[in-house]
């Protein structure tokens, strides 16, 4: 069975400025990926050429709400995220034509 690597990209605020300004893309990836299956997955899936790819695991967060019963707790789960540098003047369009 085929594992899935790339599970979406991370498009925040703080994500789009470091594409814009360095090439550098942000994904979710799946937590047993190595970078060089990261890379080779992001170079076939988009066709560009990938310099380089930082990885970190970012922790599990404790969240807690309120409703008129009580306080409900839980955690977001912890999940990968890489950061993926393009070769210069490369690009990926996560949003097509709009």
């Amino acid at each position: 069975m085929a594992k899935t690597i790339l599970v979406k990209p991370l498009i925040t605020e703080k994500s789009e400025m470091l594409s814009e300004d360095r090439g550098k893309y942000t994904f979710i990836v799946n937590k047993d990926c190595n970078k060089i299956e990261i890379k080779k997955a992001v170079e076939d899936m988009y066709q560009v050429t990938v310099e380089s790819v930082n990885t970190m695991i970012m922790p599990a967060k404790a969240k807690s709400r309120s409703t008129r019963s009580g306080i409900l707790s839980g955690h977001k789960p912890a999940y990968k995220k890489a950061v993926v540098t393009l070769s210069e003047g490369e690009e990926i369009d996560f949003f097509g034509d709009i």
